[in-house]
């Protein structure tokens, strides 16, 4: 759980808290507030604490338990406000990319089900050790980031292990552009397709992609991971978004399954594997020279 969503939510305790001691009748306990709302005396503290995240429900009763119904609007939007949250990279990689990589790896070894979808780039828990350096050494310049660069390669890679865990699925769509995207250098991302075109028969892994070519209802946007269907992780260019209330995963979920209706499979998504391989320009073409040609042609 983010620091930013923790201390919302613990700020929603606190104004909650506020609202039980200046309840209009008097003071209330917390024993006293349990019972008017038919809960386990517990319950108050944890909400109070910012150890349990209230439903739309808890709010309301609370509010007409403490005797100020006009308040529920006011939690209800503190709630909205944090629901889905934001963590800015600018914080995150103030220790550099490896703290962040091990908080994904931690969210994947947890997880059983991951739904993945990502249009630009070979996902992270694919990639070679190349290519993942190619990707940390573009980001890093980006955000002025510190250059741990070969630390966080090794935790991406140690993510890896999570494919080889029969307990674990993996429902991964690209689109076909990621296939072709020069991130690296044309002999680094040749390795890279051949390890996607290896992955291609894990048992663990169900790898669509969405040809170029192939009708869409949805137009491809930001990469997102979805846990066990309950919560999304977006990574957007300046923050990562988190989106943990149903509504908004449901919503990320019914865009994964309109995309993968457009993907493709088995030896279907090999071929495209393949040919984007044999597209690559050779090893000691340059970029230039491939330009030449492609304008010759």
């Amino acid at each position: 759980m983010s620091t930013d969503y923790q201390k919302a939510r613990e700020a929603l305790g606190t104004r909650l808290r506020e609202l039980r001691l200046r309840a209009p009748g008097g003071r209330l306990t917390g024993t006293q507030l349990a019972e008017r709302c038919g809960w386990h005396k517990s319950k108050v503290s944890k909400l109070e604490n910012g150890r349990t995240t209230p439903t739309d429900d808890d709010l309301r009763m609370w509010a007409e338990g403490t005797g100020q119904p006009e308040a529920y609007d006011e939690l209800l939007a503190r709630l909205r406000g944090f629901e889905s949250h934001i963590r800015s990279w600018r914080r995150q990689l103030a220790a550099g990319h490896k703290p962040v990589q091990d908080a994904l790896n931690a969210e994947i070894a947890r997880a059983r089900t991951i739904r993945v979808w990502q249009g630009a780039m070979i996902v992270g828990i694919l990639q070679t050790p190349d290519y993942a350096r190619s990707v940390f050494t573009r980001f890093t310049e980006l955000q002025r980031s510190p250059r741990d660069i070969e630390e966080a390669v090794a935790s991406r890679m140690k993510r890896q292990e999570a494919l080889y865990d029969s307990t674990k699925r993996f429902q991964i769509v690209l689109w076909e552009a990621a296939l072709h995207a020069l991130i690296c250098p044309p002999s680094v991302l040749a390795a890279q397709l051949d390890r996607l075109a290896g992955v291609i028969g894990l048992t663990t892994v169900e790898l669509g992609i969405v040809p170029l070519s192939a009708p869409l209802k949805l137009p491809p946007a930001v990469g997102f991971w979805i846990y066990d269907d309950q919560q999304v992780i977006v990574e957007n260019w300046h923050a990562e978004l988190r989106v943990d209330d149903n509504p908004g995963v449901d919503t990320y979920l019914r865009v994964w399954n309109t995309l993968q209706e457009s993907a493709v499979y088995g030896t279907a998504a090999h071929r495209l594997v393949a040919a984007a391989r044999q597209a690559l320009p050779s090893r000691h073409q340059t970029a230039s020279e491939v330009t030449a040609n492609d304008n010759r042609g």
